[in-house]
């Protein structure tokens, strides 16, 4: 089955950090520009970082720039996104995707 599965998500105070990972099964993920969104409650999709297929050219929202690294092991066939400094508009939940694929999410809360 092709799919990806985002794990990695939970509760945590502001300032804290997570790893979130998104595990990629029927496909590999390494001919494949692979990024992350969130959604925030009442909010739209929000587009977070993107990853170029070898892992060397990277991008990111204005919001989470400096905080989030987007980073990808195309040999487990996994992305990840670590998350430092967390604040409480981070609350969401997060998702990856590969360019016609997109995973059912994981949801990080930041709260004190």
């Amino acid at each position: 089955e092709v799919q990806l599965v985002e794990s990695g998500g939970g509760l945590v105070q502001p300032g804290g950090s997570l790893r979130l990972s998104c595990a990629a099964s029927g496909f590999m993920i390494s001919r494949y520009r692979m990024r992350w969104y969130r959604e925030a409650p009442g909010k739209g999709i929000e587009w977070v970082s993107s990853i170029d297929s070898s892992g060397g050219s990277t991008s990111y929202a204005d919001s989470v720039k400096g905080r989030f690294t987007i980073v990808r092991d195309n040999a487990k066939n996994t992305l990840y996104l670590q998350m430092n400094n967390l604040k409480p508009e981070d609350t969401a939940v997060y998702y990856c995707a590969s360019s016609d694929l997109r995973g059912q999410g994981t949801q990080v809360t930041v709260s004190s």
